[in-house]
């Protein structure tokens, strides 16, 4: 009796031993084959993880890991519950972006883990033809109160990878203390490794080479109960973790302060950790920023209508917000049959609320629809521009739209947010959710990256998050290195987000020598993704274009219902093919000193001729050449030059 007992302890302690080695790794393959991803447990009972792509390592074995106040989900884990694999399938229409119709297709994995204090936490892996996505998900009911500490997430590289990295700047820097806002200058090339210029890290989406594979790192699902997050500034050994906004990222009235990081009675949801794999091809055509994103809310369809807008400020600055200007600018959008005009800062100042009905009115008759600016800041910077403040509560923004959509106003650009804190990301949502209710398009500037909110809040029409045109106009040494700038921007904060980078100035800007010719220009105009296309070119300087440019931007299409990367290579050149019904639009630029010779497969256009707008023989003139669609479709770029054809 006795042995027979210590045998079945024995039997029952092997059994044990064998069901927590099966527990112990896991692997998750894309529905392709070619992505595998490896999860498992290391000596110090870490969570770590490692992909391969077609048996090339990408992502080196690198940490998982949540911790909170009261309960370490970093060390001395094990893995109690392996969930089956399932097929996860996804359909979604959006206006915004680089496709009308997306489809998502990936494998689901769902890993339980306990700590030493018997605490369980999910983790949540889905691999799909272009990347890996995974989540943090703590339920545990034994957790009441749930605040974030720290993540433990990291990203290893092989030490011969490169990186393609922006700097975000430190809080409460910058003109009015309005940093950050996500406008640095990429640095290029850079061996993995390299620490940030700024202590307070890198932003997303950032981008590596890796052997064959690229690889860009970002975030999505940002529902405001967490914080935004970002690659800390140091990054021994090519291993790269996941940082946190600055103590001052976040909401407050002067006297109190929202929440820095993430803390929830409730379920608590990390945002997924996106990791997209591929060829420059894969990454560049991939739509996981969005796939990953929340389903759209319920919202009236007749009030998501993308366009094209004129705007005075670029070029004209602060003392073109007068009635007289914005009169003549929305008579400009009319020529141009744009949709929209945006009447910037301290319009309810120089031009008022009566006024501004005129104005409203005025571009009904003509078909343009008017946008007016918001100042979001509370006590977070020094910023005097107007309306200031008047967006901070659920009452004055009720209050606020409502006016605004008696008025006629189609949307509102809002302005000089704090940063990246759990805080600000909920007042940015909260704008989102009251615009909406109230029918009203949204931009926001001085602003975080949108990490798929143009998909979750189609009302979201375009975003910031970039150093864009208005810099150039700043100071010369902003405009030398814009044709680079904009030569990234593709690969990296235009790559999943629309980005308003406010583009295209064919004339002179004030006081500033302008380096790119007007073909790489016009090229912005199709290469650079944005709901509500904002062009910096004033009327003067539309009136020096031939007939056939002017044309062409009265008719370019406002939404795109499919893209294609073509060529390219970041910081270099780029050239992209979008379609909007059966013609396609094949733009490119060219950011290097010397002429830019391709050979372009443009075998998917099935041989249709074309006339190429491109660059003359001066940095401002256009010239027209035929171009034929076709397997080896030979192009000349000039130095900084571009090209636009149209294939119907």
């Amino acid at each position: 009796m006795i042995f027979r007992c210590s045998l079945a302890v024995l039997l029952s302690t092997l059994l044990s031993l064998l069901a927590d080695d099966c527990l112990a790794t896991t692997t998750l393959s894309s529905p392709d084959q070619h992505l595998q991803l490896k999860v498992e447990l290391s000596a110090q009972q870490q969570i770590v993880y490692s992909v391969t792509r077609d048996n090339q390592a990408v992502i080196l074995s690198s940490a998982l890991g949540l911790q909170l106040d009261v309960a370490d989900f970093t060390q001395d884990l094990r893995i109690v519950k392996v969930s089956p694999k399932k097929l996860v399938q996804d359909s979604y229409e959006m206006q915004v972006g680089k496709r009308r119709f997306n489809h998502y297709s990936a494998h689901e994995q769902i890993l339980t883990v306990e700590n030493t204090s018997h605490q369980k936490m999910d983790v949540v892996f889905r691999v799909s033809n272009d990347g890996v996505a995974f989540r943090y998900v703590v339920s545990d009911p034994a957790i009441k109160f749930k605040k974030f500490i720290k993540e433990t997430t990291s990203f290893s590289f092989d030490g011969k990878s490169k990186a393609w990295l922006q700097p975000i700047a430190v809080a409460q820097t910058g003109w009015s203390n309005t940093n950050p806002s996500y406008e640095e200058h990429y640095l290029m090339n850079i061996p993995v490794g390299t620490a940030s210029p700024s202590k307070a890290g890198w932003v997303f989406p950032a981008l590596f080479n890796s052997g064959d594979n690229w690889v860009v790192l970002t975030e999505a699902n940002m529902d405001g109960s967490w914080h935004a997050s970002r690659l800390q500034a140091m990054s021994p050994g090519g291993v790269y973790q996941l940082g946190t906004p600055m103590a001052a990222e976040v909401f407050t009235d002067g006297k109190n302060a929202g929440p820095l990081l993430a803390e929830t009675r409730n379920t608590m949801r990390s945002p997924w950790r996106i990791i997209g794999i591929g060829s420059l091809p894969v990454i560049m055509n991939s739509n996981l920023g969005s796939d990953l994103a929340a389903p759209a809310i319920k919202l009236d369809k007749n009030i998501i209508k993308p366009g094209h807008a004129s705007w005075s400020w670029a070029l004209l600055k602060d003392d073109s917000t007068i009635f007289e200007v914005q009169k003549k600018f929305i008579d400009y959008a009319a020529d141009m049959h744009w949709e929209y005009t945006l009447i910037d800062a301290d319009w309810d100042q120089k031009i008022g609320y009566e006024k501004l009905q005129q104005l409203v009115e005025y571009g009904a008759m003509k078909n343009v629809g008017v946008l007016v600016w918001y100042n979001s800041s509370g006590a977070w910077n020094t910023t005097k521009y107007s309306p200031k403040g008047q967006l901070l509560t659920a009452a004055q923004r009720k209050q606020e739209f409502s006016r605004l959509r008696q008025l006629g106003i189609k949307g509102i650009k809002v302005d000089f947010f704090a940063g990246d804190g759990q805080s600000m990301i909920a007042y940015y949502i909260a704008i989102l959710k009251d615009a909406a209710d109230a029918g009203l398009l949204v931009n926001f500037h001085g602003a975080t990256l949108p990490r798929g909110w143009a998909r979750t809040y189609p009302n979201l029409m375009s975003m910031e998050a970039v150093k864009g045109l208005e810099f150039t106009t700043f100071g010369q040494a902003d405009q030398d290195a814009v044709a680079t700038h904009a030569a990234m921007l593709p690969f990296a904060r235009n790559l999943f987000d629309p980005m308003d980078f406010t583009p295209m100035v064919f004339g002179d800007i004030p006081k500033i020598e302008r380096k790119t010719r007007n073909g790489f220009e016009l090229a912005e105009s199709v290469l650079f993704l944005s709901g509500i296309q904002h062009f910096a070119e004033i009327p003067e300087g539309m009136a020096t274009v031939p007939a056939y440019v002017k044309s062409f931007l009265q008719t370019l299409p406002v939404s795109w219902d499919d893209s294609r990367f073509v060529d390219g290579y970041p910081g270099q050149y780029v050239v992209i093919a979008r379609r909007a019904g059966k013609a396609w639009y094949v733009a490119g630029i060219n950011a290097t000193d010397s002429d830019k010779q391709l050979n372009l497969d443009l075998s998917f256009i099935d041989g249709q001729k074309a006339q190429m707008m491109t660059d003359g023989d001066s940095s401002r003139a256009f010239v027209q050449q035929p171009v034929r669609a076709s397997k080896e479709t030979r192009i000349t770029i000039k130095p900084r030059g571009g090209f636009v054809a149209v294939f119907e």
